[in-house]
């Protein structure tokens, strides 16, 4: 016979309710829901830190990815319960928060739970574990507010040192040293001295199969995905350029309606084709007249967005023409070029075009590439041309750009940095625990549990790495009560030291929202106490 533990035992100061017991399927629905988060958060707990495992994924068209970016990876897990699919949208939140530390939030998550389902077995009410818990998240981030330092956007070192701690954990990590600089130059281009975020729609990474990761370049003006085309035997270098962007065809209209026109004389037969080269010669001499040098044409769905016979009128004129722009690249390109797409042959003039010094297109590492440079009254936006030997190295090269881009843009949205290394989470889960002792009854047992929860994060970090975790971890809580508070796992060297002299620097709006977000998460997932499926 099992005994209930007393009112005393339980820490109630009331003593009026007796140990919350879950009689039948809420407490099954719980530790349903708590299972299939833990089963998701161990899932990606492996490819944690810089010496994490990678996972390779095959999607369903049939394509590889290799990726150790935990948002990527869970964005692609089909998650069938309810419950793992909050945690695949936790990642996807830190993802569009922070940037960074998608990884970490779900390990974060999952180690909550853990907690809250050792709370729940002792018999407490899920209520006020979650609000314990929501408690204590709300002093862990006053905890890491005190441990950072704040950053000037203009001490580029600090900014490097960040975005190079993002892409060491990266499968191109040995790549850093080129690309943390372009991420670091791309977001302060950007950055007005009174901004307090930057798009990265602003941004556009242009990717090229060939070369290596390191032919990677900031570009000064803007790289397009398109080549030039020159079967027609039009220019490919123009320098003095004035650009169009067009977003009508310039080949034979069509009726709207489907229809058969019959030709039983070859005279007509002439005549058709006359009347069309009239038509093509008659807009492309319109086009000319304003001065327009350089044409990007919309890539059209109906019919052609350009004939042979245009082409061939195009080259003549010395038109260099860029044609299938997509429509989503529109936007960028318009405001980059300070030129408006022009929607009509009738409003084409002379002030909707852009201007630029040179638009030429050169082979670079065997890959050819169309530039844009020197372009007058230009928007606030960045170009980068990312190259890479195969399509899997690209593509995790772009997602690794992206991150090192967020992390200088976390700074420009919260000036301020912190260790890294596990050290601000022993921090925080060493000063929890002083706090819970300052308080009474379950609440105190809630906090407790829920500080130890957060050395998951240097315990995964050492067995990542291969070295004995419960060692490091007891060296680093060790450490940290001597007073050294940015010691953390040095996970190069295997041992503990001053992470700040490693240069392991993460920015503080990673951890806090990382801690802030999977708490939410976990609370909500305590109060589920049923599951109804809806027709």
């Amino acid at each position: 016979m099992s005994a209930q533990p007393s009112s005393h035992a339980s820490g109630n100061p009331s003593g009026s309710n007796k140990s919350f017991n879950d009689r039948g399927k809420p407490i099954e629905v719980r530790l349903s829901n708590l299972t299939a988060a833990k089963a998701i958060s161990d899932a990606v707990r492996t490819s944690l830190g810089p010496k994490g495992m990678d996972k390779m994924i095959q999607t369903s068209q049939g394509e590889v990815i290799i990726t150790n970016d935990g948002a990527t990876i869970l964005r692609n897990i089909q998650a069938m319960h309810p419950a793992a699919k909050m945690l695949v949208d936790l990642s996807a939140a830190q993802d569009v928060e922070a940037g960074d530390g998608t990884t970490s939030v779900v390990v974060l998550a999952g180690s909550f739970l853990g907690a809250a389902e050792k709370m729940l077995s002792k018999g407490m009410h899920p209520t006020i574990i979650a609000e314990s818990f929501l408690k204590g998240s709300a002093k862990a981030v006053e905890f890491l507010n005190e441990i950072s330092t704040p950053v000037d956007l203009d001490d580029k070192t600090s900014l490097l040192r960040a975005a190079s701690t993002s892409l060491n954990s990266k499968i191109v990590s040995q790549y850093s040293s080129t690309l943390s600089p372009i991420a670091v130059s791309a977001v302060t281009r950007l950055v007005t001295p009174t901004s307090s975020n930057v798009d990265l729609r602003d941004i556009r990474i242009v990717k090229k199969v060939g070369g290596t990761i390191e032919d990677t370049e900031l570009v000064d003006g803007v790289v397009l995905n398109q080549n030039v085309v020159a079967g027609a035997g039009g220019p490919t270098r123009i320098e003095k350029a004035k650009i169009a962007i067009i977003q009508f065809q310039l080949s034979a209209p069509k009726p709207d309606m489907d229809n058969t026109i019959v030709v039983n004389d070859y005279r007509q037969m002439d005549k058709i084709f006359k009347e069309e080269r009239q038509y093509l010669l008659n807009m492309t001499k319109k086009i000319k007249k304003t001065g327009c040098n350089v044409l990007l044409i919309q890539k059209s769905i109906l019919r052609d967005a350009v004939n042979e016979i245009s082409l061939h009128f195009l080259s003549k004129l010395k038109i260099l023409v860029v044609k299938d722009v997509e429509r989503d690249e529109i936007e960028f390109l318009s405001k980059s070029l300070g030129c408006k797409p022009i929607a009509d042959i009738e409003a084409f003039t002379e002030d909707k075009l852009g201007q630029a010094d040179l638009v030429d297109e050169d082979s670079n590492s065997g890959v050819r590439v169309v530039r844009i440079t020197g372009i007058k009254n230009r928007g606030r936006t960045v170009s980068i041309l990312a190259m890479g030997s195969n399509s899997l190295v690209l593509e995790e090269c772009e997602r690794s750009l992206h991150d090192a881009l967020c992390v200088v843009r976390c700074l420009v949205k919260k000036r301020a940095l912190i260790a890294g290394g596990g050290a601000p989470e022993i921090h925080v889960s060493r000063q929890l625990a002083q706090y819970a002792q300052s308080l009474k009854g379950m609440e105190a047992y809630c906090l407790q549990a829920y500080a130890d929860a957060f050395e998951v994060i240097p315990t995964t970090l050492a067995e990542n790495a291969g070295l004995n975790p419960i060692a490091i971890v007891t060296e680093l809580r060790n450490r940290h009560a001597l007073g050294e508070k940015n010691a953390g796992i040095n996970v190069r060297k295997g041992l503990i030291s001053n992470i700040l002299e490693e240069e392991v620097v993460q920015p503080l709006l990673v951890s806090t929202s990382a801690v802030e977000l999977a708490t939410e998460t976990v609370c909500l997932l305590l109060k589920i106490d049923d599951y109804v499926m809806a027709r």
